[in-house]
């Protein structure tokens, strides 16, 4: 399950389990549309992978049978950032943001 984490590691922004502006990679770096438009260019500075929106989480669980949503799953609490310098970043980035997240 995922972790929902609860900021953008970029800017630091409040990321909501219902965000919708919320983009994670595949290995569940978070980062609001906006960094990932206009400082990343769809390029995970830590795999180099690509993003997705990230998938908002039911708030109640609708099969009563099945402990899901976020009142049995909340979302995670742990504020993240990037261990990397923004030069490192910016780097990282160019060297890569021209070849699509399939071929990369």
């Amino acid at each position: 399950m995922l972790e929902l984490r609860p900021n953008c590691q970029m800017c630091d922004k409040d990321l909501l389990p219902d965000a919708a502006d919320a983009r994670i990679c595949s290995y569940e770096c978070t980062y609001c549309a906006n960094c990932v438009e206009t400082v990343l260019h769809n390029v995970c500075p830590t795999c180099g992978g690509g993003f997705v929106p990230r998938p908002i989480r039911p708030r109640q669980a609708w099969r009563p049978d099945m402990k899901l949503g976020l009142a049995n799953n909340p979302p995670g609490t742990q504020r993240r950032s990037p261990r990397f310098t923004p030069d490192d970043i910016a780097a990282h980035v160019a060297r890569i943001r021209h070849l699509p997240p399939d071929q990369r």
